[in-house]
Order: structure tokens, then sequence, then C-alpha cells
């Protein structure tokens, strides 16, 4: 899927493709003005937050420093059948931006349609699951403290200002659950400065950051939004040997039994046998093949025709021909279709929209078709918005 945004942050950090990711810090600026509006605007953010029904710690706040209390933000509601949900208190928001606060919402993916499809894009060119969360601070207000994060941010700044002061990792490639506790930061400051409207960066996983309006101003802002890459790693995959491991009876049994304890060699053997089968690579391959779509929408054909349609993988899905047929494999799903299929396949598949017409029964059933697969989704007005101006249509 070729998105702006992907191309832009290729040429605003040099890079010619994803194999950065992951590697150093890297920043630059998207020389596309537009692009930066087209994400995100304060307004939206406050828009989206006011439309949904979240919760703490999705939604958060921040004020001097410290987080606010969920309470002093968010309401409970009861509704006619007397069920609670939680939302947005807009007024305690209103007030907590206007004293200086600062307001996160995390996966705004899941309610942006435009966010949504950055996110795609960006994972379906990582290779990685990608989401975004969103930071709008208003006035001279403090940011979080020195901190770093488990995954690879890249940070794009939408609007306003804020500073920024990056520095190198204090332990090589830190995890979440880890064999020890990084807490001490860094000595090593890459980079300190001001983040302007169009700026991008690249923070890996490990490095030491923090992020403030602390002497900017009163009457100025912020809105930035973080992309997360979680890539996988040597951990990640021997936990998958060890859930395949469960197929084998062996490794099923006690290790210390009645009749003594198991073989040791044998085990390791079959271990080693088992890394050699499911090998890092195809280890990913089979990860990126069977991870579902988060979201799909279905098509009612009594609410009209279908008019467009776009692949909803998380992972760009690999088309093979073999003779007379041609296997798709992505979503979780493996199909095989007739040969003469390919150039509709490729078509639906590549990520943009395709718009169906009355006139090509052909490419219509095979819409449908991928459409009851999960890989495909119809695209309302709202949902196409995300595309228009930002991924190009596709061609039949």
């Amino acid at each position: 899927m070729e998105h702006r945004l992907v191309t832009g942050i290729e040429k605003a950090l040099g890079w010619g493709g994803p194999g950065p990711v992951g590697t150093a810090f890297a920043r630059g600026h998207l020389a596309d003005p537009d692009l930066i509006t087209r994400l995100m605007t304060p307004n939206r953010l406050l828009e989206t937050i006011r439309h949904r029904h979240l919760a703490n710690p999705q939604l958060r706040c921040y004020a001097e420093g410290d987080e606010v209390h969920p309470s002093l933000f968010l309401s409970t509601n009861v509704n006619r059948r007397r069920q609670a949900v939680s939302q947005a208190d807009m007024a305690a928001l209103g007030r907590i931006l206007n004293g200086g606060g600062t307001v996160v919402l995390d996966h705004v993916d899941f309610f942006d349609p435009t966010l949504e499809v950055a996110c795609r894009a960006l994972g379906w060119w990582s290779g990685e699951l990608t989401s975004a969360n969103a930071y709008l601070a208003v006035g001279d207000t403090d940011g979080f403290n020195l901190h770093w994060d488990d995954h690879d941010v890249i940070a794009v700044q939408l609007s306003g200002e804020k500073s920024w002061e990056v520095r190198g990792p204090s332990r090589p490639a830190p995890m979440y659950r880890d064999a020890e506790r990084n807490l001490t930061p860094s000595e090593e400051v890459l980079w300190k400065g001001t983040m302007r409207a169009g700026d991008v960066m690249h923070i890996p996983r490990g490095f030491w950051h923090t992020a403030t309006r602390i002497g900017s101003g009163d009457d100025g802002h912020s809105l930035h939004v973080t992309f997360g890459l979680t890539k996988r790693t040597g951990v990640t995959w021997a936990n998958f040997l060890s859930d395949a491991a469960r197929a084998d009876e062996d490794f099923r049994m006690d290790l210390e039994r009645s009749d003594g304890t198991a073989d040791g060699a044998v085990l390791a053997a079959k271990l080693t046998d088992l890394a050699r089968e499911y090998d890092p690579k195809r280890y990913l391959a089979e990860l990126r093949a069977n991870t579902p779509p988060a979201r799909h929408m279905p098509h009612i054909p009594v609410f009209g025709p279908l008019e467009y349609v776009a692949a909803v993988t998380e992972f760009e899905p690999v088309i093979t021909p073999s003779g007379d047929t041609v296997q798709v494999v992505g979503g979780g799903k493996r199909l095989t279709f007739h040969g003469r299929a390919e150039p509709g396949l490729r078509s639906l598949l590549s990520g943009h929209p395709v718009r169906l017409s009355d006139n090509d029964e052909d490419l219509n059933t095979l819409a449908e078709h991928l459409i009851q697969e999960g890989l495909c989704a119809p695209l309302t007005a709202e949902s196409l918005s995300a595309y228009t101006g930002l991924v190009t249509p596709g061609t039949y």
C-alpha cells in the first residue's frame, strides 16, 4: 500500500525502506504540508473523545507533571436501561487543558479512520503491528518524566511545538518483561531541541526520552501523534516454540516421573529439531499470515450494492500463482482461486480502495468473497475519506 505518510517518513528520515527501524535515532521534516492536517487536528481529537465511551488508562490527563485522577475527567452515566457507561467530561477536559495540562488518547487509530489506514499502511510497510497514540498539550505545561518504551516510536508533530530530549539506551534491547530492571537513564544525549509542525523522528526501543512545553509560553499548544511499532524478538520466537512443543506428547509429560526423570537429551534434540523446522523466518511469515484483521466491516446486500472495497488485513497478503490456480495467504486464511482471478486479487488486495462497477460481475463476485473471508471490507463515505488524497485508488 503506497501511503503518503509512509513515503513522507522515508524521505524525512532518509530511509529507503523499513530496515532502519529499531537501529538508530533519526529525525527530519515532512515535506508534505497538507499531510499533517489530514492526520489529526486538536479539535478533531476532542471531537473523537467526545463521541466515544472511554476509560482510563486509554484516556489519560496530566497537569503540573502529575497524572490527574480519572474521577476528575471521566464521568459514569447510567442510561435508561440502567447500564453504566464511562465517558469523558468534556468541560473537565477543557479546564485541564486551559489550565496548562495534557490529554492523551491511546490507540486513537481504533476511532479515527484516517489514522486507522495510516497504521495499516505502516504495518504493511514494516511487517509489524502498529498503533497510534495522540498527545494534546496546552500552555506552559510539563510532560512525561525521562523514560523509555518497549517498542519503536515514530513521532510526528502535527500542530504547535514541543521540546524534546532523546538519550541513548542504558540497557541493550530492554523488554517490558525482562531479566533485569532498567531504571538508570543513559547520560548520552543524542538530541535536544524543539519539534515543530511537520517534524518527525524515530526513537528506537529502549532509548530514553522526555517531552515538555515548559518555557514555551502560556499561549501555545502541541499536538503530536506517536506510531508504535512492536517488533518481534528472539523471546517471542522462543515463546512460540514453547507453544508449538505442546503438540508433542514428550513435552507434555512430567519431568519427574515414577519411573525416573525424563530423558533430557531426547527433549533437547526434539527442541532443536522444532527450532530448525520453525526458524525465525518461517515463524515471522506464519505470524503475519495467521494474524486476523483487528476490525472488519460486513457487506449487507439489502443496504445497497458494493461501491468501494479495500483490504483490511494487518499485514500485506501474499499472492502466489501456481499452475492454473493462485493462492492467497493472509488475515488468517489460505485461499485458492482460479488463475484468471489473479489480476482482480492483486487489485482488491493491494491496500488501495477499488471502485466496483455493475459491468464487471466477476470482480464484484470476487470482492464479495474476499469480504466474506474477512480479507476485504466495503468502504463507507467516512472510511473512504481516510484514503482520499493519501492513498491512490486501485486500478483493475
